[in-house]
């Protein structure tokens, strides 16, 4: 559990910096709502984070533009089932393609738009990604679900704070954030085909 919660867990941060360089606006808005509920702490806490509703947006927009598995683990079909016209034969092994849901037209507004604002109050949708919502299951759904789901959700949420309330990020001097490859490249993990380079500087407010 703990092996893929942290190897999951870095893919999503860095998948998730990356949307946020190649969007500025969306990476100032989140930071002045994180610094703003910071007030000048070096280290944000767990307790800091149940305000963060745009950062946590952040999070859930990553997810479902790049899921790190995005074929969830194998089921088998216990009965005999028709979905959609198909038949599907008991004890038939099931993979559920989380990247594909997560991108269809028919369930979101824009998909291919890293959007994160469709998950805040007035936004398009009301979903969470803990199961109980089908168009968005990074971590799968029902009693077999990803159960260290509370473990990478809190690295997640807790790092990229941080990393968003101690530094400014940008892209590499003479490089466009727009300009950033976003290839993947598959393993355990649908990662980023190349290294992720950025430049910062730390941010210090005088409290």
């Amino acid at each position: 559990m703990f092996s893929a919660g942290t190897d999951t867990s870095s893919v999503v941060l860095e998948w998730a910096v990356s949307e946020l360089i190649r969007h500025p606006k969306i990476m100032e808005e989140v930071q002045k709502e994180v610094r703003g509920i910071a007030r000048g702490k070096l280290m944000i806490t767990e307790t800091d984070l149940d305000e963060m509703h745009y950062l946590k947006s952040v999070i859930k927009e990553t997810l479902r533009l790049h899921p790190p598995v995005p074929l969830l683990v194998p089921r088998e079909s216990m009965e005999k089932v028709q979905i959609q016209g198909y038949d599907i034969p008991a004890k038939t092994t099931v993979l559920i393609n989380a990247f594909v849901i997560g991108r269809d037209p028919k369930l979101w507004d824009e998909p291919e738009k890293f959007w994160p604002k469709r998950f805040l109050n007035g936004g398009s949708v009301s979903v969470d990604f803990k199961g109980q919502d089908f168009q968005l299951i990074p971590f799968g759904s029902g009693r077999r679900g990803c159960p260290g789901i509370l473990f990478a959700t809190s690295i997640i949420e807790l790092t990229l704070a941080n990393l968003l309330n101690r530094f400014d990020w940008a892209a590499p001097e003479g490089m466009d954030g727009k300009d950033l490859n976003m290839e993947e490249e598959s393993g355990i993990t649908v990662h980023r085909k190349n290294d992720l380079v950025l430049s910062s500087k730390q941010h210090y407010r005088v409290v």
